[in-house]
């Protein structure tokens, strides 16, 4: 049976271990702080706890670190991309972006992804694995110690599908806004899924004040489908239902993410028909000029495209941005330094 990992623990449940092997509920979080507020990799770096307890600990538990193996900064906008090794050949992405208003951290949930959406570069070699909550975490730590700077927000919007890795993504959410460790505002963390509408249910009922940002990419089912297998399991009227309730349930407004791809869901039609559906949700729509992914034969709307495309959905009522695109000289989007890494190295 293999050992729980000590980083990915939460508080109640590591005050139920610590106790269960007969020691105080105060060392829980003395524990606790030693891992997500110093962000210790080594359990010897404990040195309010005792050797023989240290001890117990090593026995009882692992303690994975991951750790950078590549790290590019871009020139245009001083985006950093991280990828870290997670042992065993596997490697993640995350990326650090500057913002007037701070430091915002996009983490992967999971190492590749299966959903298989056809512009995303994450999903070409299928899902390795899940990734822990105490890995989704250390991707935070970690580019803070590299950096010397806090991160102030978060958006778990890397590889990964993470209501895919539903029970890790709200451990990590616990863990990384508990008050004894890193402190991090649910209101300053974004989740993006590509709408598995059950999974928005359930997160609704844990009323937990984060920023759900939904991939939607169309505005109708034909063309979700042909560009997110998920669509053909969670229909168009199925995930804004959900993303209705979420918004209704949480108070929250819902962010629908749109890539803009030439030619495919582009047109003054398209965005006429994505402001007719979203009418009566409490959202906000981040249209994404969307990076060329060779293998699917995608290139990026014209910014004029891109404009007109804003301007009619602003014209119906629809709050609508469009992300400035960070680290385009660097490969910054999902998957794109993780592919190349892999074949490189023959993974």
């Amino acid at each position: 049976m293999d050992k729980p990992e000590l980083r990915s623990l939460t508080l109640e449940r590591l005050t139920a271990e610590l106790e269960a092997m007969g020691e105080k509920s105060f060392r829980a979080k003395q524990i606790f702080g030693w891992l997500h507020q110093k962000y210790i990799r080594d359990i010897d770096e404990m040195t309010n706890i005792s050797k023989p307890l240290r001890e117990q600990l090593k026995i009882k538990f692992t303690l994975n670190n991951i750790k950078i193996v590549e790290k590019f900064s871009s020139m245009e906008d001083n985006t950093v991309k991280y990828l870290f090794d997670i042992g065993n050949d596997i490697v993640i992405e995350s990326v650090l972006m500057r913002y007037s208003y701070g430091n915002a951290v996009c983490i992967s949930s999971q190492a590749g992804c299966r959903m298989g959406c056809s512009f995303c570069a994450s999903t070409i070699d299928g899902l390795e694995r899940n990734l822990t909550a105490g890995e989704m975490a250390q991707q935070i730590y970690e580019i803070q110690r590299d950096r010397g700077q806090r991160v102030s927000n978060v958006v778990i919007m890397g590889s990964g599908e993470p209501l895919d890795n539903f029970e890790n993504v709200l451990d990590f959410l616990e863990i990384i806004h508990d008050k004894n460790g890193n402190n991090l505002s649910h209101r300053h963390i974004t989740l993006s899924t590509c709408g598995i509408a059950d999974r928005i249910y359930d997160l609704a009922e844990r009323q937990l004040q984060i920023t759900l940002a939904i991939s939607l990419h169309a505005p109708n089912d034909d063309i979700r489908r042909r560009t997110m297998p998920i669509a053909k399991k969670y229909d168009y009227d199925t995930v804004l239902k959900a993303a209705k309730h979420y918004a209704d349930t949480t108070k929250r407004r819902v962010t629908f993410e749109y890539a803009l791809i030439k030619g495919v869901n582009d047109s003054a039609e398209n965005a006429e028909q994505l402001a007719s559906r979203l009418r009566g949700i409490m959202c906000h729509v981040n249209l994404i000029p969307v990076n060329d992914v060779s293998e699917a034969g995608y290139t990026r709307s014209s910014e004029k495209s891109i404009k007109a495309f804003a301007d009619i959905l602003k014209g119906r009522g629809i709050e609508t941005t469009v992300r400035r695109r960070l680290g385009s000289d660097i490969n910054a989007a999902c998957g794109q330094l993780r592919k190349r890494y892999k074949e490189n190295r023959g993974v």
